[in-house]
């Protein structure tokens, strides 16, 4: 059986810019999300504690209420933001530079939902990652519900001459399992803004978690074939694991929830790779955490030890990571 190698974002940006291109993951304080703040809901998704998902560099706690009641003319926390984002980028490119070589880089708005600040906020703090020494773009993870028809405008105008991604968290096409999370928006909401950005012509990677409360097999396939359907240009693969201090380890401890096996996860993983269209690129095919916040499942903590059982697995289908 002949093998063949899964595209990865790594390969696209390699053929883009003719080297390797390093993310730069930031946080910054004053993004906060419609799901913790009350707009659309209070505690967030379920299995939402953000540290987990952070860079441990500097993590920023958000300040609530920050994008209802600031402009860009009187906001007490721009020049802090601004300073944040400069000493992150600094820190963490230096790093890459050193250890690896790094010359080019993408900088990564990570942390919360990064298109949820006024506008001038946004602006200003894309501009600023821009100016850095060898920053090719931005990737700039949010919400579909966290999206205006302006800061898409204003994307596209910047992706005519810089690398522009934006990351929405699809998580699931069923309206049931995001409501049992608490994500606050419908399916139809997030197909609607993905395509509201690839009509602007923006390159867009959507967010799949394997292994939500009550979804089987098939529903998660179905997940992932409907997200290729609408257009996504790269994707990002997690399987669901319950860290402590969120809705969902309550859930997990009242035996209300079963997290995914790894066997089960590098099955589902499979057959959406199978079925994926080999343009779309792959930025994650797993994830986890290993520190004392993981609950569950213990397969989670080590990254490592997921790639060689998915490799194994994909080699079986003439698939290579």
């Amino acid at each position: 059986m002949q093998t063949r190698q899964i595209y990865t974002f790594g390969t696209y940006l390699q053929e883009r810019f003719g080297e390797r291109v390093f993310k730069v993951p930031v946080s910054i304080s004053g993004f906060t999300c419609p799901n913790i703040d009350g707009t659309v809901a209070k505690g967030g998704c379920t299995f939402c504690e953000n540290d987990s998902f952070s860079p441990s560099l500097d993590r920023a706690k958000p300040l609530k209420g920050f994008h209802l009641n600031l402009d860009s003319t009187e906001n007490p926390f721009l020049d802090k933001q601004l300073k944040q984002l400069e000493i992150q980028f600094e820190s963490l490119s230096a790093r890459l530079r050193r250890d690896y070589g790094a010359t080019k880089f993408l900088v990564y708005f990570q942390s919360f939902t990064n298109t949820y600040a006024p506008f001038e906020t946004l602006r200003a703090l894309y501009e600023r990652a821009l100016s850095f020494d060898d920053v090719v773009g931005l990737s700039i993870g949010t919400r579909s519900d966290s999206v205006t028809e302006e800061t898409l405008d204003y994307l596209a105008e910047l992706s005519r001459t810089k690398e522009i991604w934006i990351e929405f968290g699809i998580q699931s096409v069923y309206d049931a399992t995001l409501e049992r999370i608490n994500r606050g928006h419908d399916s139809e909401n997030v197909k609607t803004w993905i395509r509201k950005a690839k009509e602007r012509g923006l390159n867009v990677c959507g967010h799949l978690i394997f292994g939500l409360p009550g979804e089987n097999h098939e529903m998660m396939l179905e997940t992932a074939r409907q997200a290729y359907t609408w257009g996504i240009d790269s994707v990002k693969y997690h399987p669901l694991y319950v860290v402590k201090r969120t809705a969902l380890f309550n859930e997990y401890s009242r035996g209300e929830f079963s997290p995914i096996t790894e066997a089960e996860y590098i099955d589902v993983l499979t057959e959406a790779l199978k079925m994926k269209p080999e343009g779309v690129s792959v930025q994650r095919m797993t994830a986890g955490i290993d520190d004392a916040s993981l609950a569950a499942p213990e397969w989670c903590r080590d990254k490592n030890s997921q790639i060689r059982n998915i490799n194994a697995a994909l080699k079986t289908v003439g698939l290579k990571y």
